[in-house]
């Protein structure tokens, strides 16, 4: 018989059954949002004041972002204030002594909001002011100080689309595959083109956040896209990159698909995604310059492995000597050889003269570490010279 003392105890007992059963993590695959009820209020002017989106880098190198009003007159990177940000949640600090600090390092305009509004690029210390050992971008800052080397990058950021179950790359049937590469690459067509309305965004937004955005291209994967930022000059192209990065996820966002930046998105006979590294200094671009490329590219040969471990996660998936990859184990270059760790462009052998192309790196490459590392590594008067010799590929007449 039951009686309210039991049922009182019944009710009052943790219900251990429910809350020690796993349950696996599942998101929603579309959260509607309606557009045109935000536009009422995005297009509400604020005088005097901007919205400064403060984006940061997490531990894990994937940018994340607050806001805060400022005074119209002191959104300049010069007179924007330094604030703070939760590190225990993204485990760069302590719960106990979580504060993390951003200090502003430059300034564009916010595509995402109209008006004089600005996204605020920062980089990440401690209470004291010590750099976070998350934070690449301070060291990189000092191995471009005081160059008269003129170091131009440019970076080519490949990407994969997937439906927003993380499981299906756009335009793959469900559970299946689409016919293999080689229409995709450059493609157009509701056949082959998946994703070019994220592409085209994208590009708008970066033009008019100011960056310097070359191009961009559908490639060889079918989903998988690839814009070009630069060129740049030293830390300029690392702090470029992660706003476009940081562009291309709010884009995404808006879209409702999932965008990945991993090396190797789909096994199998599938392309990888990298962030090819076009660099040169001034000495290379001019008359007689093929001679420091070619020097440079064996003082890159010499350092390899060091590179190799610098250059992304995951990248052994990417590196294996296939689908347009030289093999991670093995340093090589030529001149227009895409089979090759470093490429010699055609029109640089010609000319005598260019630039460089590191296809080494992978998609979620840190651009700060890579940029400061093929600088340092290519400007160093007292660096080893590995002996390598071109493997190039026979022009066609």
């Amino acid at each position: 018989m039951l009686t309210i003392a039991t049922a009182t105890a019944a009710f009052l007992a943790p219900p251990t059954a429910v809350r020690t059963r796993t349950m696996t993590p599942v998101m929603a695959e579309v959260v509607e949002m309606d557009a045109a009820v935000l536009d009422r209020y995005m297009s509400l002017p604020h005088s005097g004041k901007v919205q400064a989106e403060y984006i940061f880098i997490d531990a894990d190198g994937d940018v994340r972002s607050k806001c805060r009003t400022v005074d119209s007159d002191k959104a300049t990177v010069d007179q924007l204030p330094s604030w703070n940000y939760d590190g225990s949640s993204t485990e760069q600090a302590p719960g106990q002594d979580s504060e993390v600090i951003i200090k502003p390092r430059a300034v564009f305009l916010d595509p995402f909001r109209p008006g004089e509004n600005i996204l605020v690029l920062t980089d990440t210390y401690t209470p004291g002011g010590t750099p976070l050992p998350t934070n690449s971008r301070a060291p990189a800052v000092e191995a471009f100080k005081g160059t008269d080397e003129k170091p131009w990058f440019g970076l080519e950021q490949e990407y994969t689309l997937f439906n927003i179950d993380k499981i299906t790359p756009l335009g793959w049937p469900a559970g299946g595959y689409p016919g293999p590469q080689g229409p995709y690459y450059c493609g157009a067509g509701a056949d082959r083109s998946y994703g070019r309305a994220i592409s085209e965004a994208h590009y708008k937004a970066c033009l008019f956040a100011g960056l310097e955005i070359a191009g961009t291209n559908a490639e060889v994967m079918p989903g998988q896209w690839e814009y070009q930022i630069g060129p740049c000059v030293g830390i300029d192209a690392g702090d470029q990159m992660m706003i476009s990065r940081y562009i291309l996820k709010r884009v995404c966002e808006d879209f409702g698909v999932h965008v990945t930046l991993d090396p190797k998105p789909m096994p199998g006979d599938w392309n990888g995604a990298g962030c090819h590294t076009n660099f040169s200094t001034e000495k290379m671009r001019k008359a007689g310059g093929l001679a420091e490329i070619e020097l440079a590219i064996k003082k890159l040969g010499a350092k390899h492995q060091e590179h190799i471990e610098a250059y992304g996660e995951g990248n052994e998936r990417r590196l294996t000597g296939k689908y347009e990859t030289a093999d991670i184990n093995t340093f090589s270059y030529g001149v227009a050889n895409r089979g090759c760790s470093i490429r010699i462009p055609r029109q640089t052998d010609t000319d005598g003269c260019g630039y460089l192309e590191d296809r080494r790196p992978s998609s979620n490459c840190d651009p700060y570490i890579v940029t400061a590392k093929v600088f340092n590594t290519c400007t160093d008067p007292d660096g080893v010279v590995g002996d390598f010799t071109r493997t190039d590929v026979e022009q066609v007449a």
